[in-house]
């Protein structure tokens, strides 16, 4: 009797071994009453991976958590001109014989244009380009959630091709101002905007070079130049660092066939900043000016005033009755410094002088004859440029 339950014993014992080893072969076949759920089978495992990998972190190189939270902040700007009379001699028979009648009304038709903005305000503050707003009767804001509203523009600064404009709408989001005076050459940037009217878009470039100027697109320039691409519609977007925020606003290209190739410009958020708090408070921008007209050191003009640096603006002309001519300023003189601050060249001359408040006086150091002098100067108020 011992023996036959020994055998029993044994025999259970392996086909218990059998089943749980057909068992871990194959997941999918039923398991026994009693014995607790079996493993996970593949495709349960699978579903379990496929949901992971949906959460997972973005691969190395991945910039959507920072596109993610710039996109909901940058617009799209409509504008539209209204229709103007078209000149008489567009009725003029022997005028249509070569020029044909495309408009029977006699009016010329509504033109429209298309830009980029950004909020930086939760109260409806937009930045944009003041070529995107220039002359516009009617602006209309287009948001990433796809809300429309009717924009109005607070002021403008044609100096610096910067424009502040407003929607009243609630919830808006807006973005992260960033610190464009840390970025370096080669720092990746991403552009947002509208081009060519084919919806929001994001590319990816780095930062070619800082301080760019003398490109004579704004009186006042220090651009942030971008391989990013930047095309018709996205004047107005965002220049953002990697993580999300603003460095600048895009404004302009050099390009001779009209489309990107490379070589574009942003304004720094730090300029637009000091534009927009001035608009909001006043509804323009108040610079200082001497009324002066300068002209660059070159090399051969150094050798001639027998300059031992080459470094300063020339100054070719003074407006008569004039703030510099009042405080003694003449043609010829060299400015070396305005307040302390040391004059690099014509464009250092022109941002110094326009960071004075109209109204004090400030020193400013001149080399006259070989000889410095220091001229005390009251600052007036530069006309607004048109």
């Amino acid at each position: 009797m011992r023996r036959l339950w020994l055998l029993f014993a044994q025999a259970v014992t392996v086909v218990l071994a059998l089943y749980f080893v057909y068992s871990a072969m194959r997941p999918d076949w039923p398991g026994l009453p009693g014995l607790g759920p079996r493993a996970p089978s593949l495709p349960a495992a699978g579903a379990a991976r496929s949901a992971l990998l949906n959460n997972a972190a973005p691969s190395p190189g991945s910039y959507r958590a920072a596109a993610a939270q710039a996109m909901p902040a940058v617009v799209n700007v409509l504008t539209t001109k209204a229709p103007r009379r078209k000149h008489p001699l567009t009725r003029d028979p022997f005028f249509k014989k070569f020029f044909g009648d495309r408009d029977r009304d006699g009016d010329e038709d509504d033109q429209s244009s298309l830009g980029s903005g950004v909020i930086v305000s939760p109260q409806g503050y937009i930045l944009t380009n003041n070529h995107v707003v220039d002359a516009a009767d009617e602006i209309q804001v287009v948001l990433a959630d796809g809300r429309k509203a009717a924009a109005k523009v607070v002021g403008t600064d044609p100096e610096t091709d910067l424009a502040v404009i407003k929607v009243d709408l609630d919830k808006l989001p807006v973005i992260v101002l960033g610190h464009a005076e840390q970025a370096k050459v080669g720092d990746v940037v991403l552009a947002i905007g509208n081009p060519f009217g084919v919806g929001q878009t994001v590319t990816m470039g780095i930062i070619s070079a800082l301080g760019r100027n003398n490109l004579h697109i704004n009186n006042f320039e220090n651009f942030i130049q971008t391989d990013a691409a930047i095309n018709f519609g996205n004047s107005g977007g965002a220049l953002i660092d990697t993580s999300g925020n603003l460095l600048g606003i895009n404004s302009a290209i050099y390009s001779q066939t009209g489309g990107s190739v490379g070589i574009g410009f942003a304004i720094p958020v730090s300029t637009a900043k000091n534009v927009m708090d001035a608009i909001i408070t006043s509804g323009h921008v108040v610079r200082g000016w001497i009324g002066v007209e300068s002209q660059e050191i070159t090399p051969e003009l150094a050798d001639s005033f027998g300059l031992k640096v080459q470094s300063g603006a020339i100054i070719a002309g003074v407006v008569r009755n004039g703030p510099a001519d009042q405080g003694g300023m003449k043609p010829g003189d060299i400015l070396l410094s305005v307040e302390g601050k040391t004059v690099n060249d014509t464009n250092d001359m022109l941002n110094l002088i326009a960071q004075l408040p109209p109204g004090e006086k400030a020193t400013m150091r001149v080399l006259r004859k070989s000889r410095e002098t220091d001229l005390a100067i009251t600052v007036g108020k530069r006309p607004v440029s048109r």
